[in-house]
């Protein structure tokens, strides 16, 4: 069970930090089911209400500032997805995301990154569903890594693009 004042990342949601765990007074719910109160970090005004003991959405803790910067230091080492079926390629996005994992996530931006590296060499753009997940590979991964390591995620990017140059 997470404590109130904890980061936790909360499925697709991104990192969020525990307001409160509550019972709460919805018609048609348990009375005495615990709920997290959960404020994402990246919409302060949002509130999610998960159930303590959901087992349909990963939450876990975040990881640590030793965890972030060893997980850097693998990335290259981190396989990008084999997409066996371009047509399942969609189905395989959404469940590395929904596993809050962060190497999926790293696997999901590095399959993509040489993906549309490619497209633009034969001419083309980056296809609109693979810039989404992209995107919010991109976003679980730098909104984590930003809180962990105290910089915003707009550089986490080329922080990391440092590190493993050096």
């Amino acid at each position: 069970m997470f404590e109130v004042g904890e980061y936790i990342v909360y499925g697709c949601k991104g990192v969020c930090q525990v307001e409160e765990i509550t019972h709460i007074d919805i018609p048609g719910s348990n009375k005495d089911r615990l709920y997290y109160v959960l404020a994402p970090l990246e919409d302060r005004n949002g509130k999610i209400y998960a159930p303590t003991d959901n087992a349909k959405v990963a939450m876990r803790k975040v990881i640590t500032r030793q965890e972030a910067e060893q997980l850097i230091e693998e990335m290259p080492q981190i396989e990008e997805l084999w997409v066996a079926n371009e047509k399942q390629r969609e189905m395989q996005y959404k469940e590395a995301l929904k596993t809050c994992d962060f190497r999926a996530w790293i696997s999901i931006i590095k399959t993509l990154y040489f993906r549309k590296k490619e497209r633009i060499a034969q001419g083309k753009k980056i296809t609109s569903l693979d810039e989404r997940y992209l995107k919010a590979a991109e976003n679980e991964l730098y909104g984590e890594l930003s809180l962990i390591l105290g910089l915003p995620k707009s550089q986490m990017e080329d922080f990391i693009c440092r590190k493993l140059e050096a």
